[in-house]
């Protein structure tokens, strides 16, 4: 080999080199998106303590996200590709996206989505990674929920339409009156323990939402109902409620194969509004519904309805001022002054 070939050989290695290095320190400057979301999903988990269905969520959102905003794009998207422009392509499209029943997403669901990317964006900004301002981001208008509740009559006709000679039927009655009389979400009521239930003295705490604990308290109706039930179980399971599917699943060593599931619990709330007769859609949030309107109704300040429903932002709790503005009349015919 001559001298001037081995030099040239020595060059292009040096370039080869050089290029890898650069694109090393490209990667590092500006790395790629889909890498930075699983990083992010991390940092919930570990560093904020999100549960395991919040990241799940979060992983939905910001994978979907990826996939309507790179729509266009030839290579991975990295960082600095997320502008206001990219943002614009991927609010119309989201808005676009229909189900497998052919509907679009509501303004409310779109939020959610949103609320992940800003959330991932601000995760982007105190790593000092550049990328689009989370604060341009603003989420979509959305009306406020119809707040969907049952009247105490429409309560006790589910309650007799339940059979109380079977285990099945006691239990059931059971979730019926922890629900109604705690507030529970039913994913908390779904992660009982028997052994988290102080049924003597009517109180235990629950890890809700963001991890945060709060205090739960229960009537002695809903207390004798638990009891009841689990005087039927001849089990040594950890599970406060149990599926009594004949095929409940393959036994595992934590016990929860046979823990019931919110969705079978929806069905359970389902069905016996059927049997009673009501018309209005219930699931086991129109029961914390009732459990909230029940209080306001009944004369419970605002805060604490909001400390019991384990709510973080007033403003949550405050769609249900609408439904006890009907007292507002009383209250007027009762305190204010009339000119002669």
């Amino acid at each position: 080999m001559t001298s001037s070939a081995a030099t040239k050989d020595s060059e292009n290695v040096a370039n080869t080199a050089g290029n890898t290095e650069n694109t090393a320190t490209n990667s590092k400057k500006d790395p790629y998106v889909i890498e930075l979301i699983d990083e992010f999903l991390e940092h919930l988990e570990i560093e904020k303590g999100r549960s395991l269905n919040t990241i799940r969520n979060y992983r939905l959102y910001l994978e979907k996200f990826y996939e309507l905003a790179s729509e266009d794009m030839q290579d991975e998207m990295r960082a600095s590709n997320i502008d206001s422009e990219l943002l614009r392509k991927y609010r119309l499209r989201l808005n676009r996206v229909s189900d497998e029943k052919g509907h679009r997403l509501t303004p409310a669901t779109q939020g959610y989505y949103l609320i992940a990317l800003r959330g991932f964006l601000k995760y982007l900004a105190k790593r000092e990674i550049q990328s689009l301002d989370p604060s341009l981001i603003e989420l979509p208008k959305s009306h406020r929920p119809q707040v969907t509740f049952l009247h105490i009559d429409e309560l006790q006709a589910i309650l007799d339409s339940i059979d109380l000679d079977t285990q099945t039927g006691l239990r059931d009655r059971a979730i019926f009156e922890l629900l109604f009389s705690s507030g529970l979400r039913v994913s908390e009521l779904c992660n009982l323990n028997i052994k988290d239930v102080n049924l003597e003295r009517r109180e235990f705490v629950v890890r809700g939402k963001g991890s945060k604990d709060r205090p739960i308290f229960i009537d002695e109706s809903a207390a004798s109902r638990v009891k009841d039930y689990l005087c039927t179980r001849h089990d040594t399971l950890p599970a406060l409620f149990l599926n009594n599917s004949k095929n409940p699943g393959t036994p595992d060593n934590s016990g929860d194969y046979r823990r019931l599931t919110p969705r079978s619990i929806e069905r359970i709330i389902e069905k016996y509004a059927r049997l009673a007769g009501i018309t209005k859609h219930v699931t086991p949030h129109t029961l914390r519904h009732s459990f909230a309107t029940d209080l306001l109704m009944n004369g419970a300040d605002l805060r604490s309805v909001q400390s019991l429903l384990g709510h973080s932002n007033i403003s949550t709790t405050q769609i249900y001022t609408h439904i006890t503005d009907t007292h507002l009349k009383d209250v007027h015919e009762k305190f204010h002054s009339e000119t002669d």
